[in-house]
């Protein structure tokens, strides 16, 4: 399934009824659905099928990090929802990659959608400081090149990063490996508590493959019209 758009709307709420609500409003706008552990947690598997209908692109969102046979276990259960996309965090290392890959690889070979999986390398919260006091020296740059380059070499589909960091990727890890991402923030929208944001037209110049907008979006009094803004701002 291919995305008519770049665009994935975040639906970074708890709230089963809102998120159908926000879904039902953008699904024709947006190029698919993002859900994460907020919504996750709150709902679980039966809740993301009431919310993202056939048809539409899924990115669930998970950040999984765990023992190698925990996060493969993990990838096995959700694989039934068909994700395009699924998140691990490359800072569980090539073990617990490989061990995604293998049965995302199953879940394929059983006849389910086998999603891309793209590895989580600094959040966007993050700046130097926090990783300072993390114990991980250096600029965030430099973390984000390790742990991309440790999730191509796993086996990964692409990574999550942030704005900033996507023209340096692309240059360092080809066309082939997809780059999603966050901190997305189009004109006149506030950072909020993203650290590293950048407009949409930007990232997508330097070699983005999709973005990720939420509360630009899901907090906009017309969540279609926002997201058609955004399209609008990409052509």
């Amino acid at each position: 399934m291919t995305p008519a758009n770049p665009v994935f709307c975040a639906i970074d709420t708890a709230d089963l009824a809102k998120a159908q609500a926000i879904v039902r409003a953008v699904a024709g706008t947006v190029g698919g659905i993002k859900l994460g552990l907020e919504f996750f947690a709150a709902n679980g598997p039966e809740g993301v099928t009431k919310v993202v209908p056939a048809g539409l692109p899924l990115f669930l969102d998970l950040k999984l990090h765990d023992i190698p046979n925990t996060v493969a276990g993990a990838v096995r259960a959700v694989a039934r929802l068909q994700p395009m996309l699924l998140t691990i965090h490359a800072a569980g290392g090539p073990a617990m990659m490989r061990a995604a890959l293998q049965a995302a690889d199953a879940a394929s070979a059983a006849g389910k959608r086998r999603p891309k999986l793209l590895g989580v390398t600094v959040l966007t919260s993050l700046d130097e400081g926090d990783l300072a006091a993390l114990g991980q020296r250096g600029p965030v740059g430099e973390q984000v090149r390790r742990l991309a380059l440790l999730a191509r070499d796993s086996g990964l589909d692409g990574v999550v990063c942030a704005p900033q960091e996507v023209a340096a990727l692309r240059e360092l890890l080809g066309s082939d490996f997809l780059l999603v991402v966050p901190g997305i923030r189009p004109a006149g929208a506030a950072s909020a508590d993203q650290k590293r944001v950048m407009g949409p037209r930007a990232a997508m110049q330097a070699g983005a493959d999709y973005l990720v907008v939420g509360r630009p979006i899901i907090e906009a009094p017309h969540p279609s019209a926002a997201a058609q803004a955004i399209l609008d701002e990409l052509r």
